[in-house]
């Protein structure tokens, strides 16, 4: 197992504390204000991420009536929008401490060095969440920036804490690590947080309390505690851990939230990029429930709609037929029409043999020339990117996500 003692500096604390404090004052505020449009009832009432979402989603079918409205005063809208905005922040930032605070400069400087082992260890979609990791770490300072020299995985410096001198290996390791507590945990994208909150504390105690806590029906609070008082007793240790690892880690999570629906248009970019060169497609056909190969474009595209929370959000259907997805996208009208000019992280059709019904799909990466750049699952039975002329004729048309 590895051992971490996580000491807080009292004054650190104290000002993160006021700073905390605050925030939830001035987004009471905001939550008062807006109590005709939003109530969150019952004493100590937390508003969950689905109840957030659906709000902002009625709230979306209404101004999408009062359309005509709309057109007629601009000012009018930008009063509604701001004030549900500012409604929506204060519920969240009120109904919990989570999410309350930034993630440092230090650890940002390091997001394209954790997006590379990211990649490379097949937990592109985690990134956020080893942002985190590092966040109640080490801030992102130091030369052991993820903590992770008592890892397994550290093959080059002695398992004394922060033994390890390279920034960057710590990163390697932490990643490799991580994956590894992702994939003991069963979790199957940032938006599993039962499972996802299991591989954190994993990374904590190491992965024999994943399998422990497996057999106890997960993670919880009171479990955690237990396997540290149990562990510390067993090695005559004064403590063990970190048992609220997963609550401090969880202060500077964003991946699992609202606006991993809100902005999955950028997300599943980002998420199929991170597949590029996957050869075969076993990870999307088996994800999507076949037990032999099929053609997979489609359930590759499913699949980082999924990672992106964009199924759940119920902006992109799960599909493993292409005239599914055009059916879906154009039953809920949703759809754009082949020769027009497309957005990141629309969801694109093809039409190879025009006959009318759509036999590949793929993901749009960006808008550039005049040329549709994509991401393509079976693409020659690969992740591989492509790019087209605008008006190419086999472009049948756009599914559009909000």
């Amino acid at each position: 197992f590895m051992q971490k003692w996580q000491v807080e500096k009292g004054a650190q604390a104290m000002q993160k504390a006021r700073a905390v404090q605050m925030a939830r004052k001035s987004a009471q505020a905001s939550t008062e204000s807006g109590k005709a449009v939003l109530q969150v009832t019952g004493k100590g009432s937390k508003l969950s991420v689905k109840g957030i979402t659906a709000v902002i989603q009625k709230g979306v079918v209404a101004l999408e009536k009062m359309g005509k409205w709309i057109a007629a005063g601009g000012g009018a809208f930008l009063l509604v929008f701001i004030l549900i905005a500012g409604i929506i922040a204060g519920a969240a930032f009120s109904s919990s401490s989570e999410n309350s605070e930034s993630l440092s400069d230090e650890v940002l400087a390091y997001t394209s060095v954790m997006q590379q082992y990211a990649s490379q260890y097949g937990i592109p979609e985690y990134v956020s969440a080893i942002q985190a990791i590092m966040m109640q770490e080490s801030g992102g300072r130091g030369t052991d920036p993820m903590q992770c020299s008592e890892s397994p995985y550290n093959t080059r410096f002695s398992h004394s804490p922060g033994s390890i001198t390279d920034p960057n290996y710590s990163i390697e390791v932490g990643v490799q690590t991580f994956a590894d507590c992702i994939s003991q945990a069963g979790c199957s994208s940032p938006q599993d947080m039962d499972k996802l909150k299991l591989a954190w504390q994993g990374y904590n105690y190491g992965n024999g309390y994943i399998v422990w806590a497996l057999q106890r029906g997960g993670y919880t609070e009171a479990n955690a505690l237990q396997f540290s008082q149990e562990q510390a007793a067993s090695h005559g240790w004064s403590s063990y851990g970190d048992p609220e690892y997963v609550p401090h880690v969880m202060r500077y999570y964003s991946g699992g939230s609202l606006f991993a629906g809100l902005f999955g248009s950028q997300q599943i970019v980002s998420v199929a990029m991170g597949q590029i060169g996957n050869s075969g497609g076993q990870k999307f056909w088996s994800w999507y429930g076949f037990d032999s190969r099929v053609e997979w474009c489609a359930c590759f595209v499913s699949w980082c709609a999924d990672q992106s929370g964009l199924i759940a959000s119920g902006n992109v259907p799960k599909f493993s037929l292409c005239r599914d997805g055009v059916s879906w996208f154009q039953g809920k009208n949703k759809w754009q029409s082949g020769g027009t000019t497309p957005t990141a992280g629309m969801i694109i059709f093809f039409d190879w043999d025009h006959d009318g019904t759509s036999d590949h799909v793929g993901i749009v990466e960006k808008y550039e020339g005049g040329r549709v750049y994509t991401i393509e699952g079976n693409s020659s039975d690969q992740v591989r990117q492509r790019n087209y002329a605008v008006d190419y004729a086999s472009i049948i048309g756009y599914g559009v996500i909000n």
